[in-house]
């Protein structure tokens, strides 16, 4: 989990008077449609500060699913690829004592002090891997960003273990440089 986010979440029975688990009843109880509802109700009804709001009303619609069940979600049915996974992520938390590993829903954010990479399993035999390399020219494997848009740069796609050499290093190893 994000340190800021963690933070945040431990400060809320103090800041708000109620622990995330305790809002998240609340938002349930009522089951606002739109985001925009449930933030407006715990600004004005409970005097929650516009930040926690958000908050709160973000983490109520997520699954309470741990980094662990993201993961096994994430490759269900694409058990082939979990390798390749796993060395990626050996490999980003080599770079340094400043690395977390972000789990989503989808993919997996690689963050310093911003996201350097972005790991995601994109199809049953492909995993693809977002960048933040600005200024660093396309090339025929690193790729423009495609489906990732604006979160990343570039794209590298991998299919297998082999392809993690000493070019796709370099390349992750520039945007954990970039990331400070």
């Amino acid at each position: 989990m994000d340190p800021a986010l963690k933070t945040m979440i431990d400060n809320m029975p103090v800041k708000t008077g109620k622990s995330l688990a305790e809002w998240k009843k609340i938002l349930q109880a009522k089951s606002f449609e739109k985001h925009s509802e449930g933030v407006k109700y715990l600004k004005t009804e409970h005097n929650v500060t516009h930040g926690f709001a958000n908050t709160i009303v973000t983490l109520s619609k997520e699954e309470n699913n741990s980094s662990e069940d993201l993961i096994e979600i994430q490759y269900k049915g694409k058990e082939n690829l979990f390798p390749i996974y796993q060395e990626l992520i050996a490999f980003a938390n080599s770079l340094g004592n400043d690395v977390t590993i972000t789990p989503k829903k989808g993919s997996v954010s690689v963050i310093r002090k911003r996201q350097f990479i972005l790991i995601k399993p994109a199809t049953k035999t492909r995993i693809d891997i977002g960048f933040k390399l600005n200024d660093k020219p396309t090339t025929s494997r690193l790729e423009n960003s495609g489906p990732f848009g604006t979160m990343c740069t570039h794209r590298v796609k991998i299919a297998e273990l082999s392809e993690i050499d000493s070019e796709l290093k370099s390349w992750i190893k520039d945007a954990y440089d970039r990331s400070i």
